[in-house]
């Protein structure tokens, strides 16, 4: 038995709880003896959400993957990829005005946004590659001149 002293209103219990068996506990209160019932749990119902469905990677007329890889620069400061993902979105347009810090590009990898930023100050001159489209690290997002 596990004994424990409680002051309540003043007064001091020392109260001794002996095993749980069939939701019945032996307690002892000052020395005076009680069987006490716990009320049963109710079972937890437990409902399971359908996961998501994990997003196909876009696919050309032929049914091949739209994967942008990496190429080389065309003129300019190019963005690259840091990681392979999916292009969600880009924010600019060809030929808008840009600061370092701007974001040009959201990249979803590994189930988390990952906002790319300009990198420098300067001017877009191409987008390559398009919202939904598939990229490996290190493929030429845009182009900053």
């Amino acid at each position: 038995m596990k004994e424990y002293k409680y002051k309540i209103n003043g007064n001091t219990y020392k109260v001794a709880v002996g095993d749980l068996n069939d939701n019945i506990v032996e307690v002892e209160v000052n020395g005076m003896p009680y069987k006490v019932e716990m009320e049963k749990a109710k079972a937890a119902t437990v409902k399971v959400a359908a996961a998501p469905r994990a997003a196909a990677a876009p696919r050309t007329a032929t049914g091949e993957k739209v994967i942008a890889k990496a190429t080389g620069n065309a003129g300019g400061e190019s963005v690259k990829a840091p990681l392979p993902g999916v292009v969600l979105s880009i924010p600019v347009n060809v030929g808008d005005t840009v600061k370092a810090s701007d974001t040009v590009l959201v990249l979803e990898a590994m189930k988390m946004e990952n906002a790319i930023h300009a990198g420098r100050d300067g001017r877009v001159a191409s987008i390559n590659v398009n919202a939904g489209d598939s990229v490996l690290e290190g493929a030429v997002l845009i182009t900053i001149e």
